[in-house]
C-alpha cells in the first residue's frame, strides 16, 4: 500500500519538461473544398475510363475539355463561347438593372409606409412562390419573343429577392441613428436617403447576390424561346442532337460564371459595407 502510494506521488511530481507540441490547425475549407472536386472529377474520369456509363450519357471529362476548346475557337450553333456567353450577360444584367430599378423602391415603401406594405406585399407574395415557366408564356403573349420578353421574365424572377431584403433592411435600420437624425432635425426624405438606405444597402446587396442565382438559373427557361444565342439556347441545342459534351460543358461553363458572379458580389460588399461584418 505504501509503495503504491509512493509511485503515484512520484508520477505526480513535475519532470521538469514542458510539452511544446503544439495543436494541429485545422485544414481551411479552400482546401477541402478543392479536394472534394478533385475526388469528385477523379471519380467521373474513372466511371468514364471503365466505361460503366455509355459515353452519350457521361462522355469523360477529357472530350468535356476538347468541346470547352472547340466552342472558344470554332463556337457551336454559328456562334462561339464568347458571343454566347455576352448574349446571357447582357441578358441578365438588363433584367437585374430593371429589378433593381423597380425592387429597391418598393422594398422601401413596404418597410417604411403601411400603405405600401398593404399594396405591394400581396403582389410581392403572389410572384415569390412561381416558377419562371408558369408565367412565361404570358410574358410573350404581351411582349412577343424578342429580347423585352427574355429581360422581363428573367427580371420577374429577380424581382421578389430585391423587394424582400430591403423591406427586410429598412426594418432593421438602427432606432438610435434614427432617432439622432430626427433630433438634428432630419426631415423624413432625409432620414430616408442618408439614414434608412445607406443601414438596409448590406441587406440590399445581398438580396441582389440572391437576385444573380435565381436570374441565372431562370436564363436558360427564358432562353428556350426564339434565342440565336446564349448559354440556355447552346445547351438546349446540343440536347436535340444529343451532343452531351456541349451540353455538360455549357453546365459548367454556367456554374463557373455564376461562381465568378458570386466573388464579385462578395468583394463589391466588402467594399461598399465593410461594417456589415463587423456587427
Amino acid at each position: 500500500m505504501t509503495l503504491s502510494l509512493e509511485t503515484a506521488s512520484i508520477d505526480k511530481e513535475p519532470t521538469g519538461e514542458t510539452d511544446t507540441r503544439r495543436p494541429a490547425r485545422p485544414r481551411p475549407v479552400l482546401w477541402i473544398s478543392a479536394a472534394t472536386i478533385v475526388a469528385l472529377v477523379g471519380l467521373w474520369g474513372l466511371v468514364s475510363f471503365y466505361a460503366l456509363v455509355p459515353p452519350l450519357f457521361l462522355p469523360s471529362p477529357l472530350s468535356v475539355l476538347r468541346a470547352l476548346s472547340g466552342l472558344a475557337t470554332t463556337g457551336f450553333v454559328d456562334a462561339t463561347l464568347a458571343q454566347h456567353v455576352a448574349a446571357s450577360l447582357s441578358r441578365i444584367f438588363g433584367a437585374l438593372a430593371a429589378a433593381l430599378i423597380l425592387g429597391v423602391p418598393a422594398g422601401l415603401a413596404i418597410g417604411t409606409s403601411r400603405w405600401g406594405k398593404g399594396i405591394l406585399d400581396p403582389i410581392v407574395e403572389f410572384l415569390r412562390p412561381l416558377p419562371p415557366l408558369a408565367y412565361l408564356p404570358l410574358v410573350i403573349i404581351w411582349l412577343g419573343i424578342g429580347e423585352a420578353s427574355k429581360i422581363a421574365v428573367i427580371a420577374l424572377a429577380m424581382l421578389p429577392p430585391i423587394i424582400l431584403s430591403t423591406a427586410s433592411g429598412v426594418k432593421s435600420a438602427s432606432a438610435d441613428h434614427i432617432n439622432a437624425a430626427r433630433a438634428f432635425g432630419a426631415s423624413r426624405w432625409q432620414l430616408l436617403l442618408h439614414v434608412t438606405l445607406p443601414g438596409a444597402l448590406p441587406s440590399i446587396l445581398t438580396g441582389t447576390r440572391i437576385a444573380l442565382g435565381a436570374g441565372w438559373s431562370t436564363l436558360v427557361a427564358a432562353e428556350l424561346v426564339a434565342a440565336t444565342r446564349g448559354l440556355g439556347f447552346m445547351i438546349q441545342s446540343a440536347a436535340q442532337f444529343l451532343v452531351t459534351d456541349i451540353v455538360i460543358a455549357g453546365i459548367v461553363v454556367i456554374a463557373l460564371v455564376a461562381f465568378l458572379f458570386e466573388v464579385i458580389a462578395r468583394w463589391i460588399e466588402r467594399r461598399l459595407v465593410p461594417w456589415s461584418n463587423r456587427r
